[in-house]
């Protein structure tokens, strides 16, 4: 009797971890788009940081992402349970906030002033008014709070494929995507920040391809960091302009209807299909991020001053 019920209760080990293992695979799938943007993101925020602070950078920003999904895990199992409607307004609010963060970016750049003489690259990159101590403790947390974001909604969509299923197969998955996906995007963002390492550390070989190589990392080193920097920034629009349609019924079919519309355009019609839903949410999430930053400034200037006693 005993020996039956061992068993059954490893078939059913066996069981769950077989649909974790099917769950975990589609609900990948499925964030692989927003990983992308995650990627692209997290590598933006080292721009700018001196060489040898972007490893404690990254560092800092995975613990944040850590500790970010040690929150999002629990309370997304608690608001599908006992307040699933709360979940797309709470997408909404966070996809206006990356639309918000990345309107900001482009407004203060022209902050940033350009170097003079004897003045070192990094110091270049910091804001006026700003040590870089500052400038990187602002890159942490600014690092930290769109990754919550980002999480949230691979959170959520990894929710949506395993809403149907058993409690604790919903935990093992959720908990699986979130240290897979936090491991390979800080994983990732160590290896493209320190790419100008290993094309230093190839060009003092002594073989002659190994020089050539590590020459070619070095020259395009810099240029990949400036292309996520502006892929990034557009990432923050797109992602966030998708939540915000996707949550607006009108807008979302919308989009549906003029991606339909395009393919039947001759020739192209197929590739302009592809990237017109993309292309009209970074559209809709510069505006609504141009709209929010409005919004905080003009709430800035009418908001009473404190008043000092003497």
């Amino acid at each position: 009797m005993a020996g039956a019920s061992l068993l059954t209760l490893l078939d059913d080990i066996a069981t769950i971890l077989d649909d974790v293992s099917v769950m975990s695979k589609v609900a990948a799938k499925k964030t692989a788009g927003v990983l992308g943007d995650d990627l692209a993101l997290n590598a933006q925020q080292v721009t700018g940081v001196s060489a040898d602070r972007e490893l404690p950078v990254v560092w800092a920003v995975a613990k944040g992402s850590f500790f970010n999904k040690l929150i999002l895990v629990p309370a997304a199992l608690l608001i599908s349970a006992f307040v699933p409607w709360l979940v797309t307004p709470l997408l909404m609010f966070g996809g206006l906030f990356l639309c918000f963060e990345g309107f900001e970016k482009l407004w203060h750049a022209r902050e940033k002033h350009v170097p003079v003489a004897g003045e070192d690259a990094h110091e270049a990159l910091v804001p006026k008014g700003m040590t870089p101590e500052e400038y990187e403790k602002q890159k942490v947390k600014g690092a930290i709070r769109t990754d919550f974001v980002l999480s949230a909604e691979i959170i959520a969509i990894t929710l949506g494929v395993v809403a149907e299923h058993p409690f604790m197969t919903q935990v093992a998955t959720l908990s699986i995507i979130a240290v897979v996906m936090t491991i390979g995007v800080y994983g990732l963002v160590a290896g493209i920040v320190k790419l100008d390492d290993l094309g230093l550390w190839l060009t003092k070989k002594t073989s002659s391809v190994a020089q050539i190589i590590g020459s070619w990392i070095l020259a395009a080193a810099p240029k990949l960091m400036k292309l996520l920097s502006v892929v990034g920034t557009a990432a923050m629009f797109m992602v966030g302009g998708g939540i915000l349609t996707h949550g607006v019924a009108v807008l979302h079919h919308g989009i549906e209807a003029a991606a339909e519309h395009v393919a039947a355009i001759a020739g192209i019609g197929q590739v302009l299909e592809f990237f017109t839903p993309s292309l009209l949410n970074l559209l809709f999430g510069i505006v609504a991020g141009a709209a929010a930053v409005l919004l905080m400034t003009l709430m800035s200037k009418f908001k009473p001053a404190k008043s000092t006693i003497d």
